[in-house]
C-alpha cells in the first residue's frame, strides 16, 4: 500500500459522501469554509491533526476509518504489504498506511486489522510542529494513552503543560482539551492507543 500523502482528501469524501452528509453541512460544523473543506478533500491543502479529528467525528467515524477501504484509493489493487502467515495472523510491512498532515505531522496505523472502539497510532512530530496550526485545542470522544519513544513533546491541557521525553507516558479523557506540540529542533515520535467505546475511567491497578 503506498503512503497516504495524497489520499487523505480522497477517503474523507468518501466517508462523507457515504454518510450523507454534504460538503457544506460538514464545513458548517467543523467551522470552516467549504472552500477550505474542499481543498482538503482535493489534496490542495493537507488538514492538521486536529482539523482531520474534527472532521471524522462530524462524519461519525474513527481516524483509523481514513486507512481503511483500500479500494477508494487503489482501485482493483490488493495489497502487498499485509498477509496471513499463519492462518488468524495478520501482519502488515513498516511502511503502511502513513498519513502526512499539515506541519509535515505524520499518523502511521499500527493496526493490520480495524478493532471496533480502538485507534492504536504512531505519530511523528517534525521539528517546530504541533497538532494545531492555530494553536486550537482539540476535544473528542474516548481515553487516550500516549508513550514518547523519540525526542521530546509538550502536552499542553487548560490547566498547564507536560514534557515527556521517551520513556514518558500519561493517560487521559480525551474530552479535556489537549494540545500536542514539539517545541524541539528534532523531531519526536509517540505511540497513542485511544478507545473510543470506554464508558467509565480506568481504575489504576495498585502494585503489590
Amino acid at each position: 500500500m503506498a503512503k497516504m500523502e495524497n489520499q487523505i482528501g480522497a477517503r474523507l469524501r468518501k466517508l462523507r459522501v457515504d454518510s450523507g452528509r454534504s460538503l457544506a453541512s460538514v464545513a458548517e460544523a467543523v467551522g470552516i469554509s467549504s472552500s477550505a473543506l474542499s481543498q482538503i478533500e482535493t489534496g490542495a491543502m493537507q488538514p492538521s491533526v486536529n482539523r482531520l479529528i474534527e472532521i471524522v467525528a462530524v462524519i461519525g467515524v474513527s481516524v483509523s476509518a481514513i486507512f481503511d477501504d483500500h479500494e477508494v484509493l487503489h482501485p482493483k489493487a490488493i495489497d502487498p504489504g499485509s498477509s496471513e502467515p499463519i492462518p488468524g495472523v495478520r501482519v502488515s510491512v513498516v511502511e503502511e498506511d502513513i498519513a502526512t498532515l499539515g506541519q509535515g505531522v505524520v499518523y502511521r496505523s499500527l493496526t493490520p486489522v480495524r478493532l471496533s472502539g480502538i485507534d492504536l497510532f504512531e505519530t511523528i512530530y517534525p521539528p517546530g510542529s504541533s497538532s494545531s496550526i492555530d494553536g486550537a485545542m482539540l476535544v473528542h470522544a474516548g481515553y487516550e494513552m500516549g508513550a514518547v519513544t523519540e525526542g521530546t513533546l509538550r502536552f499542553e491541557f487548560t490547566e498547564g503543560s507536560i514534557d515527556l521525553s521517551p520513556g514518558g507516558s500519561l493517560a487521559f479523557w480525551a474530552t479535556r482539551p489537549h494540545r500536542v506540540v514539539n517545541e524541539t529542533s528534532r523531531r519526536a515520535t509517540a505511540i497513542w492507543l485511544t478507545l473510543r467505546d470506554l464508558a467509565a475511567e480506568p481504575v489504576p491497578i495498585d502494585g503489590d
